[in-house]
């Protein structure tokens, strides 16, 4: 009941999904205690998101808990193949392969270009992600988290928030004063309406796949395998004129998520199991035994971005859904969402504890709103790309213009699942150029292409890895907070920057890497990391350390934005 709510908090978190929960886990392990509200009695029991992609999995590893995540959901020898068939039981078009759990822990390590990489894609639920995310949440002493509490109202202060909230079946509001509040809400955000932001770009979008109303069903289906003529997958699309549909395997044994779009002159929102069924056996091809733990519908079509991120003040922020909505291809709303609580978490930690000024909030929309544009845009593109591929009858039928017609959707399909599935530029490719707190160097940053990544230290962007002689990720060598690295065998040793990080109450980690391969990648002997492992600055020698580190930090933000005292006569 509300009664055990605290009266106070630093930071009041609105949902409890991915963002709010990566959130929760940033300011915990930063000693930042915090209260997440979700008016769910606990974590997502539909599976929702199935693709983790590397940047998170590389986030995930630096909280500490990769191997965790990666060995949830599938089991560690399944396939996470993605198959183009005509119908499930029917003919394959297209597959791309990809490697197992198993095979990408030692696959990632011999890997460069594109994929060099500390941690590959994992196929997992989002139901599993949530479990994980509470429970190290839950963890940390400084932070509470209440499922079944909602907030109410809100009201914005000069020095923070104040917050009603109560228990879902409560009358009884309780008052909640916090510094800051983060409204990762989902979708139909109250505090994206509180605030009065609204969305733009695009919604609606018709396709004959991906695009409209679709119907989602979890269910078991223990004979699946056995009405398949190929070999297994991890996701199964089926191509035929009557349904269009996706179905992502959970558990690798029985469970699966299917998801079928719905005609016009059809009325989802009422279907029965009846009604599930007959859809089901449609993308099969045959009738095949289900047992149904959940259905309903959804729209797919949006690419929708919220106009600010933040209100004025800087005390409150969207992230995560609230601030953006996909139609889900490419995995790319949940990865976003959690890279919202990476970016807003360190910067709240660091205003909170006395390390940056509160000019450094102002930084969050001003780097995460282009990225959401960005991946909106490339989520509706994959989306378009199978969207509005025409599925003929002439797929299946046996007749020389039926071969015909299956050879150019096959090669067709296979074009697409590479733009959509083998997306390194877009997972690491996300930069923060133009932003205040990132010290530019004039060197142009490298193309931002979906399927092809160029590593480069160019401020802004994340820092091209390395596998370390002790087998190490050069990652894993990187601080909780800032780390300044030394690169080659004549870096010079960067005092200044410890001298001005110790005086400001800055958390530095140095480290020295005598590494000539390191020093030619990053193109510079010195080299500072922000906390989100993102290049904030490199450069030869630390004369400017101190210019460096007000700009990385947000006191620059601060001095641009005081007035100017008049001076004595």
């Amino acid at each position: 009941m509300s009664h055990d709510l605290p009266t106070q908090t630093e930071v009041l978190i609105a949902g409890g999904g991915p963002c709010g929960l990566m959130l929760a886990n940033e300011l915990g392990r930063r000693g930042v205690p915090c209260l997440l509200l979700d008016s769910k009695p606990g974590t997502a029991f539909n599976p929702q998101a199935n693709a983790t992609q590397a940047r998170t999995m590389e986030h995930f590893r630096r909280l500490g808990f990769a191997d965790e995540i990666r060995a949830q959901g599938l089991p560690p020898d399944h396939p996470t193949d993605i198959v183009y068939l005509t119908r499930y039981a029917g003919d394959e078009l297209a597959r791309i392969q990809l490697p197992t759990a198993a095979q990408a822990v030692q696959q990632i390590r011999s890997l460069s270009g594109s994929w060099s990489a500390a941690e590959l894609p994992h196929r997992v639920s989002q139901k599993f992600v949530e479990a994980t995310l509470r429970r190290h949440a839950e963890a940390w002493p400084g932070n509470q988290l209440r499922y079944s509490h909602e907030l109410l109202d809100f009201s914005v202060q000069a020095d923070g928030v104040v917050a009603q909230v109560r228990a879902v079946g409560s009358d009884t509001p309780h008052t909640v004063r916090a510094r800051y509040l983060v409204g990762a809400d989902g979708a139909r955000s109250a505090v994206r309406r509180a605030l009065g932001i609204r969305w733009g770009g695009e919604t609606g979008v018709q396709r004959d796949f991906m695009g409209g109303k679709m119907f989602a069903i979890y269910l078991r289906a223990p004979g699946f395998a056995e009405v398949l003529k190929h070999p297994r997958a991890w996701m199964y699309v089926s191509v035929n004129h009557q349904r269009r549909a996706f179905m992502a395997s959970v558990d690798g044994v029985s469970e699966y998520a299917f998801h079928a779009a719905v005609h016009p002159d059809e009325d989802a929102d009422h279907w029965t199991e009846a009604d599930a069924r007959r859809v089901f056996a449609q993308a099969v091809g045959r009738e095949l035994p289900i047992e149904i733990l959940s259905m309903g519908t959804w729209l797919a079509g949006h690419s929708l971005v919220a106009e600010q991120f933040q209100d004025a003040g800087a005390r409150v922020f969207l992230a995560g859904d609230a601030a953006h909505l996909f139609t889900p291809t490419g995995g790319l709303g949940y990865n976003t969402a959690v890279e919202d609580a990476v970016n807003l978490g360190w910067k709240l930690a660091a205003v909170l504890q006395g390390q940056a000024p509160h000019a450094l909030l102002h930084s969050y929309a001003v780097e995460r709103r282009p990225l959401a544009l960005r991946n909106t845009g490339y989520a509706r593109r994959f989306a378009d790309s199978v969207g509005l591929f025409n599925a003929s009858p002439l797929l299946e039928a046996d007749s020389p213009e039926g071969a015909a017609a299956r050879a150019e959707a096959s090669a067709y399909l296979d074009a697409h699942a590479r733009l959509e599935f083998n997306i390194p530029g877009v997972t690491f490719g996300g930069r923060y150029d133009g932003s205040p707190i990132v010290v530019a160097d004039g060197s142009a940053p490298p193309p931002d292409e979906p399927n092809r990544y160029t590593p480069s230290a160019c401020p802004g962007g994340r820092p091209p890895h390395q596998w370390l002689a002790d087998g190490s990720s050069l990652y894993d060598r990187f601080g909780r907070d800032w780390t300044l690295l030394r690169l080659g065998p004549d870096a010079p040793d960067g005092t200044a920057f410890g001298q001005v990080a110790d005086q400001w109450g800055v958390p530095l980690n140095v480290v020295a890497l005598p590494n000539d391969a390191l020093r030619e990648r990053y193109e510079a002997p010195l080299v500072l990391i922000r906390p989100d492992q993102i290049v904030a600055w490199r450069g030869h020698d630390d004369a400017s350390a101190e210019a460096v580190l007000a700009q990385a930090t947000g006191r620059a933000m601060a001095a641009a934005t005081t007035p100017a005292v008049p001076a004595t006569p």
